[in-house]
């Protein structure tokens, strides 16, 4: 018997009432394969009620549940790669509802870095004064930041992180590679940022949302809670300040 995936599809805050088949298929090391799409509070229009918030950072929480949240199209078809190649527990892919925009691999390193979890999406110029962290729809918004503090002269290293479970397996040579220690960080994501903190380090900031959404077009609330480039300049300069 095998060569057959079972899968399923449904918006992330739905995720609630799967949670028991979810945590069993990890716990059976069952190599099941999860699409959740409308995954953060860009959800926009349809409100709180359908808002994820929470629900990433404990889906994160399962043992053995890998999570894959992709920036755009190449991170996606890598993050596929991956779940089909996780056959030792199921898989959560975290897809968004709004559109993204297009990352031009051509400028910015390949995909292939998301079958490690995490990887260097964009190199500051010279070594790295600070360290931009985020996931899935919000990596638009740490490459908007590095372009604001380059033009300062503060050298920013965008690190794309779609997996903190693959990252974490990786081996400690590659993930200080990484996040070379000493350098201070700052991640963003669209959901509750408890599972940011790992990362960013005690001194570190993470930046995401600690309350319920709100009934409005995605930018403006975004833009209401804080989710935007400027707010990650204004955390990348609170920390160099701290540093000097």
């Amino acid at each position: 018997h095998g060569g057959i995936i079972p899968y399923g599809g449904t918006f992330l805050i739905f995720s609630d009432y799967m949670r028991p088949a979810i945590r069993l298929a990890a716990l059976m090391e069952r190599h099941v394969i999860y699409v959740f799409t409308h995954d953060s509070i860009a959800l926009g229009e349809d409100g709180p009620t359908h808002q994820p918030v929470e629900q990433l950072a404990t889906l994160r929480a399962i043992p053995n549940l890998t999570v894959l949240r992709p920036a755009d199209a190449s991170e996606t078809a890598e993050a596929w790669k991956a779940a089909l190649r996780n056959t030792s527990g199921p898989v959560a892919l975290m897809l968004t509802r709004q559109k993204l925009g297009f990352v031009d691999r051509t400028q910015y390193a390949a995909a292939g870095g998301v079958q490690r979890g995490a990887y260097v999406m964009n190199e500051a110029e010279g070594a790295p004064e600070v360290v931009l962290l985020s996931s899935g729809s919000e990596v638009g918004l740490v490459l908007e930041a590095q372009r604001r503090l380059e033009k300062d002269g503060v050298r920013a290293r965008v690190v794309s992180m779609p997996s903190m479970e693959l990252f974490a397996r990786q081996d400690a040579a590659y993930r200080r590679e990484v996040l070379p220690p000493g350098v201070p960080r700052v991640s963003i994501e669209a959901a509750h940022p408890m599972s940011w903190y790992r990362w960013v380090g005690e001194d570190g900031i993470a930046i995401g949302v600690e309350r319920f959404g709100a009934s409005a077009p995605y930018e403006r609330v975004f833009a209401e809670l804080g989710l935007t480039a400027d707010k990650v300049v204004e955390a990348a300069r609170s920390l160099l300040r701290r540093k000097s």
